[in-house]
């Protein structure tokens, strides 16, 4: 019997009590629908609040649209940068079912607080008076803290969460199982395709909710929404499979780098042989000659082990294994691409701030029905979805008859994304020269709404939506597959910095670009009015930026593909390693 009990037990997996996870009771679609529920909602939340919040921030705050932008894309790089936090934190200590109830309730408490900050006249500034010599008075201090705060709670929130959704997920799945095996892919794809639903959402029933009720009523909804996903999510908790952290792997890449810098004087040895290595150790990894400076933290002296000589217990501050020293030098080689990746995410903020400020100028009206200005990523997301169709039903089983391969690489993909970033800056420009035209040709009395329709700007949210179709799938591709087993958490971390960074950016360019071409007295690129700028040489100058960044971006996927080639020639009769056409 107690055999038979152990045959239905999931390998490293608990259920909610710390027993041995009974299959037959524990995990399972339905357990990872219920996690998928508060995926969703926090895509809804985020992004309905991202989309459209440089409309609030100009329109409401009185704020200048570059500084309004900023905010918008460090908002959005926080939130992912945080991701990194949340990994760690369910990693090394909480695991991610705690993780994810607790930042899911932190979530919570920032969509109330902004929901309150939008709806209370005293935390935002009046009106602004036609017959002032000042028009509009900016937000203070204290109305700034508030929002600062409620905005801030939610990117923490979100930090939290997305580092351990999909992971949890997947722990409901066994692998050795070949039906749930089958199961886990289905759940991958379902996954993907609830961010785009609650993306699409978001820009259309809870932005319209935004500028046609009101914004605190849209964001009660995002509060009220995850706290009913959360209620959902717990209702889960005896279904759940819980499993046993191995400790985060940060630390693991921060002992290499440490016991190698202290041993940065040591001579290596003449034989690999005599380099340490766990000698009850079941996943090897062969060693390979790059970053040689990494060795010497596998090279034993005395004081390395802290007890018994060299019996002992090593000290893994001061002596790692080959195999520890090998999985760092392969996150290592993941830097170049990982750094070429994130001008995508750089142009890819455009589309939420000065793309959606575009669009309040222009004529957006269908009969009598007004899209609102941030509606227009709902063409974005539109774009994600048709590209992911065509090319899992056309271009896939195209290129299966002519080159004989399963689609696209990852690295491909990347490149397909990189390049389609760059036709959408370049459409970008091209629509804003016309746009300029026209007001210009008002003179000095430009009306609020130009007389040019907003569906210009539809290329742009197409190229870059299309090319976020294949730059995402290849990054989460790429990082997962090409990482270390042990690192498979960190690396969608690493991924996800990707995104934050790619933000980061945009607030930087756009600081240095303010500072450069503004003058006193004159209006530089990117004015408080864009109508009185010149946004198309901003988008001609990311336009230039992600051509070079495509280059370098080649450079080093050729770079990567020689090396990953000479790392699976090696390790072919170690375990078997598939050839390269993973690449």
């Amino acid at each position: 019997m107690e055999n038979g009990k152990m045959s239905w037990s999931v390998a490293d997996t608990v259920d909610y009590k710390g027993y041995p996870a009974d299959k037959s009771r524990t995990g399972g679609w339905v357990a990872a629908a219920l996690i998928l529920v508060i995926e969703i909602n926090e895509r809804l939340s985020t992004m309905g609040i991202a989309v459209n919040l440089v409309t609030y921030l100009v329109g409401t705050m009185h704020l200048p649209s570059a500084s309004s932008a900023n905010i918008v894309t460090d908002f959005m790089g926080t939130s992912f940068l945080l991701c990194l936090l949340g990994g760690f934190l369910a990693d090394s200590f909480m695991g991610r079912y705690l993780t994810i109830l607790i930042f899911t309730v932190i979530q919570i408490l920032g969509t109330g607080l902004l929901a309150v900050s939008t709806k209370i006249p005293k935390l935002r500034p009046p009106p602004c008076d036609s017959t002032s010599a000042h028009k509009c008075q900016q937000a203070n201090g204290t109305q700034m803290g508030v929002f600062y705060m409620a905005l801030y709670l939610i990117a923490l929130g979100t930090g939290g969460l997305k580092s351990s959704v999909s992971g949890f997920g997947t722990d409901q799945f066994d692998e050795k199982d070949e039906k749930e095996k089958s199961q886990m892919a289905f759940f991958f794809n379902r996954f993907f395709f609830f961010i785009s639903t609650g993306t699409l959402m978001a820009c259309t029933v809870l932005v319209y909710i935004q500028d046609e009720v009101g914004r605190s009523w849209a964001y009660g909804i995002c509060s009220i929404s995850m706290l009913l996903a959360l209620f959902i999510f717990l209702s889960g908790t005896r279904r759940y499979r819980y499993r046993k952290s191995a400790g985060s792997p940060i630390v693991h890449i921060l002992q290499v780098i440490v016991a190698s810098i202290r041993k940065r004087k040591l001579r290596l040895p003449a034989s690999v042989s005599l380099l340490y290595e766990d000698p009850h150790g079941i996943a090897r990894v062969p060693h390979s000659d790059q970053f040689r400076c990494l060795d010497k933290a596998a090279i034993a002296v005395e004081g390395d082990y802290e007890a018994n000589g060299s019996n002992g217990t090593p000290n893994p501050w001061k002596l790692c294994t080959v195999t520890q020293v090998e999985e760092v030098k392969m996150m290592v080689r993941l830097l170049p691409i990982w750094a070429t990746t994130i001008m995508f995410w750089t142009t890819y903020a455009q589309m939420i701030t000065f793309s959606v400020e575009q669009a309040t100028t222009m004529e957006r009206s269908i009969g009598n029905f007004q899209i609102p200005a941030g509606s227009l990523t709902v063409f974005f997301v539109g774009a994600i979805l048709i590209t992911l169709a065509v090319n899992d039903r056309v271009i896939m089983p195209l290129w299966r008859k002519w080159r004989g391969q399963q689609g696209f690489t990852n690295l491909q993909r990347m490149a397909i994304g990189l390049l389609l970033s760059a036709l959408g800056m370049g459409s970008a420009a091209l629509a804003e020269v016309k746009r300029l035209s026209v007001a210009r040709s008002f003179g000095s009395h430009i009306p609020e709404t130009l007389p040019i329709s907003v569906f210009l700007l539809i290329p742009q949210f197409f190229f870059v939506g299309s090319g976020e179709a294949f730059i995402y799938t290849g990054q989460l591709d790429f990082f997962i597959t090409r990482s270390p087993k042990g690192m498979k958490t960190m690396s969608t971390g690493v991924f996800l910095t990707t995104l934050s960074l790619g933000f980061f950016v945009s607030s930087f360019l756009v600081s240095v670009v303010k500072s450069v071409t503004g003058t006193k007295g004159g209006n530089g690129w990117l004015p408080a009015d864009i109508n009185n700028g010149r946004l198309d040489c901003f988008y001609g100058l990311l336009t230039i930026l992600s051509i070079i960044n495509m280059g370098v971006y080649l450079l080093c996927a050729g770079w990567y593909k020689t090396q990953a080639t000479k790392s699976v020639v090696e390790m072919e009769g170690v375990e078997g390693s598939s050839t390269e056409e993973r690449y």
